[in-house]
């Protein structure tokens, strides 16, 4: 059996970007002290959560993947022994951006990045003022510590790129989110144990925490925490973290369970591709 540890931060917006940063590497580091292999930080991490409102501003915020920031943390990777999921605002050209996650090894190397699939547009998550549609598939990277890939936030309600995931390889998959309170408290409890448990494989996800109002006024929204990791069974890992507490939760992964769920019940084996005629056609 495989046991890795692994950390998911949920974490309050400090104001500006680079103490954000700054809060984020002593995040990492108080993580691998803490033991954890792999580390993933919430959606956006670098900023706050600025699909509350359409402004171009916020496009300052865009990184180049790969760029400064990861080069910052595929250091600190390097030196911590420790994999990073980097969830960054990307600009692949001045007008071109993308809610992208990158994806650091345990020796510092960028593996690649996910770029956000799935882009909502309803009140206060106007993400298509700022983002274009992913277009480079569902990846799954080979890193130190197992087969990894992302999904971020929105992308959680379509069940077809967690089957892709799986069909990759995956053993464990990171949802970094900024989620608020309303009709997502029942699906954040529910999506992600149900693409676990059919996909069969480890699950991560996280939520930011805090209310910007200092960034967005009345318009703030409060973002409820509760990150937590559920097995290939559907089952959480330990309790869900606080509603309004920053803080790292860690857990101890058995990825040998990825193979003795999909022996047990041989989903992919009875999958039928070839029936599924409406998903490619609508």
């Amino acid at each position: 059996m495989t046991v890795i540890r692994a950390a998911i931060t949920q974490a309050t917006w400090t104001g500006d970007e680079a103490s954000m940063v700054d809060k984020h590497e002593a995040l990492a580091r108080q993580a691998a002290a803490d033991g954890a292999q792999i580390v993933c930080f919430q959606e956006l991490f670098h900023g706050p959560y600025f699909g509350i409102v359409e402004d171009a501003k916020y496009y300052e915020y865009a990184q180049q993947v790969p760029g400064p920031l990861t080069e910052r943390f595929g250091a600190l990777a390097k030196e911590l022994g420790v994999v990073i999921v980097l969830p960054v605002y990307e600009e692949e050209m001045p007008g071109l951006y993308y809610n992208t996650a990158a994806v650091l090894d345990a020796d510092g190397s960028y593996l690649g990045k996910y770029r956000k699939h799935h882009i909502p547009n309803l009140d206060r998550f106007w993400e298509k003022f700022y983002f274009r549609p992913g277009n480079l598939g569902y990846p799954v990277f080979d890193t130190a510590v197992g087969k990894v890939g992302v999904y971020i936030c929105y992308d959680r309600h379509f069940p077809e790129g967690w089957r892709e995931l799986g069909l990759g390889g995956a053993e464990l998959v990171f949802n970094p989110s900024a989620t608020k309170p309303g009709l997502s408290n029942r699906l954040w409890e529910l999506e992600q144990p149900a693409a676990a448990a059919a996909n069969q494989y480890f699950v991560a996800a996280n939520n930011r925490i805090g209310t910007e109002s200092d960034e967005f006024g009345d318009l703030a929204v409060t973002f409820y925490g509760s990150s937590y990791f559920v097995d290939p069974r559907g089952n959480l890992v330990g309790d869900a973290g606080s509603t309004d507490t920053e803080e790292i939760v860690i857990r101890d992964l058995d990825l040998g369970l990825v193979r003795q769920v999909r022996n047990d019940w041989q989903f992919y084996r009875d999958r039928r591709p070839d029936s599924y005629t409406a998903i490619p056609a609508r």
